[in-house]
């Protein structure tokens, strides 16, 4: 089963409106879609807004789950709590937050920022996170990235030695953008041998963590 909590319709930066991204995925033999687009405060209500209706269409006509998500990018990382607060009173049911890549210029403490904002649920490519904010990111349930995204990978051998040595959990995600972004099995496999997954963890971090954050929105929407 494919599971992929982090992509982009063209209300952000991709190419396809949410309802193409969908039933591509539902082709594909994705089990659910998480859509994250890029937002700050100026825009967070608006993609949120859209986002979900074309989710409730899918899941009335053709019972696919789609999560309605945010991914809160280069936002100052005193403000994240904030931005991220109020995409879930707006009805967000995941949050990811655009982690330090070495290849575009976060803010240093972004990764801590989020993690410790008790409201982020995906710290996307993290970068070269740090044993201590692995750490916290174990504390707080924090799941950290593995990316089959070209530039953000490049650290994924770092995120997952030091995320298993502080005893976080990871997830698999596409950061897609475009239609030859998204994910089959034998992608999602490839990618977490390449970060340095052994073959019993990658059952966990493939399988079992998503159901994982699948259980956790389904508490907090209480659905």
């Amino acid at each position: 089963m494919i599971y992929d909590f982090h992509t982009h319709t063209f209300l952000s930066d991709g190419e396809l409106l949410p309802m193409e991204l969908i039933r591509r995925c539902i082709v594909r033999g994705y089990a659910a879609l998480g859509i994250a687009d890029h937002v700050s405060d100026s825009t967070v209500e608006r993609v949120i807004e859209e986002v979900k209706r074309d989710a409730v269409l899918a899941k009335r006509h053709w019972d696919f789950r789609v999560l309605t998500g945010v991914e809160i990018t280069h936002v100052p990382a005193s403000a994240i709590a904030d931005v991220a607060g109020r995409a879930l009173s707006l009805g967000a049911e995941i949050v990811v937050c655009h982690g330090e890549t070495i290849v575009e210029p976060v803010e240093p403490g972004t990764n801590r920022a989020a993690i410790l904002s008790g409201k982020v649920d995906i710290l996307a490519h993290p970068g070269l996170i740090t044993p201590e904010d692995a750490r916290l990111a174990a504390e707080h349930d924090v799941f950290l990235e593995i990316t089959c995204r070209k530039g953000h990978s490049l650290s994924n051998g770092r995120v997952v030695r030091v995320g298993r040595e502080a005893g976080a959990r990871f997830l698999v995600n596409t950061d897609g953008h475009a239609p030859g972004d998204l994910l089959t099995e034998d992608l999602a496999i490839a990618t977490a041998r390449g970060a340095g997954l052994a073959e019993e963890e990658i059952a966990q971090v493939l399988c079992e963590n998503p159901k994982l954050l699948l259980e956790r929105v389904r508490l907090r929407m209480g659905t």
